[in-house]
C-alpha cells in the first residue's frame, strides 16, 4: 500500500466536504493522468476555455490537452501588442472556463491566492462561466495564516524566477516584503465561499505539483 497516497485520499474526502458547504464543487484524482482527464470531462466541444500562468497546469499537461483539444483556446501570451493583449484579456474575463491552480487550500475549504497583476484572481471572482481550480495536495494547510505564510516561502520565490522578475526573493530565496515594481505579491483573495454555487470546481490531485 501507498501510505501517503490513501492519507492523501482520506484528507480529500473530508475537504471535499468542506468545499461543498461553502458552495464549490470538488473531485480527488490520484494522479496528473486522472486529473487532464478529469478537467477536460468538464469540458463542452467548441467551448472557450482561458488560463491563468500554471505550472500545475503544465506538468499536468491540461494547456497542451486544451490547446489541441476541440476548444476555443485563449492564449494570454499570444498576444503581439498591447492593444491586443487587452482584446484577449476582455475575451478572457468573458470565456466559458478559466483553469488556474491556487497558491494554497485550507483544511476547512477556503483558497489562498497571491498575484502580481492579479489577471488570475480577478477571473477566479468572477467573469467567466466556470473555474476550474487544479491543485496538488502538497499546496494543503492548517488555515489562511499558514496558507500566507506558504505562498511567501515556498512559491513565490520559485515563482518569481520562473517569470523573469528581479525581487529580493528571486535573490536570496527570502521574501524582502517588497513593494517595487517587479513585486508579484500585490493582490492576496481569499476565497470564502462561491455564491454562484458550482460555479468553482476544485480538482485535487494525489500528488505534489506546482510550487
Amino acid at each position: 500500500m501507498n501510505y501517503k497516497s490513501q492519507s492523501y485520499e482520506n484528507t480529500a474526502r473530508t475537504i471535499i466536504k468542506k468545499f461543498e458547504q461553502r458552495g464549490m464543487t470538488a473531485f480527488y484524482c490520484t494522479d496528473k493522468t486522472s486529473a487532464r482527464d478529469q478537467v477536460l470531462s468538464l469540458l463542452e466541444e467548441n467551448s472557450s476555455v482561458t488560463w491563468g500562468g500554471s505550472v500545475t497546469l503544465e506538468e499536468t499537461g491540461i494547456i497542451d490537452a486544451v490547446k489541441n483539444g476541440p476548444y476555443k483556446a485563449i492564449d494570454r501570451k499570444s498576444a503581439g501588442t498591447p492593444e491586443e493583449a487587452r482584446r484577449l484579456y476582455g475575451e478572457i474575463v468573458c470565456s466559458d472556463t478559466f483553469l488556474m491552480s491556487t497558491n494554497a487550500f485550507t483544511l476547512d475549504g477556503e483558497l489562498i491566492n497571491i498575484d502580481g497583476n492579479g489577471n488570475r484572481v480577478a477571473c477566479l471572482i468572477t467573469g467567466p462561466r466556470q473555474v476550474i481550480v487544479v491543485t496538488g495536495m502538497n499546496k494543503l494547510v492548517k488555515n489562511v495564516q499558514e496558507g500566507i505564510d506558504r505562498v511567501r516561502t515556498m512559491a513565490t520565490p520559485p515563482n518569481a524566477i520562473r517569470v523573469g522578475v528581479s525581487t529580493p526573493c528571486s535573490k536570496t530565496g527570502v521574501c524582502a516584503d517588497c513593494t517595487g515594481r517587479e513585486c508579484i505579491c500585490c493582490q492576496e483573495v481569499i476565497t470564502r465561499v462561491s455564491r454562484e454555487r458550482g460555479r468553482i470546481k476544485i480538482i485535487l490531485v494525489g500528488e505534489e505539483l506546482g510550487f
